[in-house]
């Protein structure tokens, strides 16, 4: 029997809604970490099925470390403006800045394969994907670009 409390720990760390990560957590027979890995398979899926709507909104998000000698600034693309506004959709777009500005990756297909400075057992298409899966919209990183004064 999955209890409200081993939902509310998943919950509160994937930000998923409560039939997701009780759905999960039921086929996973209450093992948090398989839970956890059908979660971020189901993401996938939810991404590959949303992957030819029209991105129609966005933010642009940026991130000066520091010391004000690096900087970086990304384009994080969403289908409605709805989502755009939304507080926790902004906060990924600057994390995302934030890695870019500590990671340098070359290009987008090496930014999504990276993992993620914060939490090394995601990447960061893995959190893409995990925006799509909260919000249910194609999310995508569009142009970025990491300044240095060195």
């Amino acid at each position: 029997m999955i209890t409200a409390q081993q939902i509310k720990e998943l919950r509160d760390e994937t930000g998923l809604s409560i039939a997701q990560v009780k759905s999960a957590l039921e086929e996973a027979s209450g093992d948090k970490t398989n839970a956890l890995a059908i979660l971020k398979e189901k993401g996938a899926e939810i991404a590959k099925k949303k992957a030819d709507r029209d991105l129609g909104s966005g933010v642009i998000a940026s991130y000066i470390h520091a010391g004000d000698g690096v900087g970086a600034m990304i384009e994080l693309l969403c289908e409605t403006d709805f989502v755009a506004k939304n507080p926790e959709f902004k906060f990924m777009a600057r994390e995302i800045a934030m890695h870019i500005a500590a990671m340098n990756p070359a290009d987008a297909g090496e930014l999504l394969a990276q993992p993620f400075i914060k939490d090394g057992d995601k990447t960061i298409g893995e959190l893409v994907n995990g925006i799509i899966q909260k919000f249910g919209e194609r999310t995508e990183i569009g142009e970025f670009k990491r300044l240095s004064i060195n």
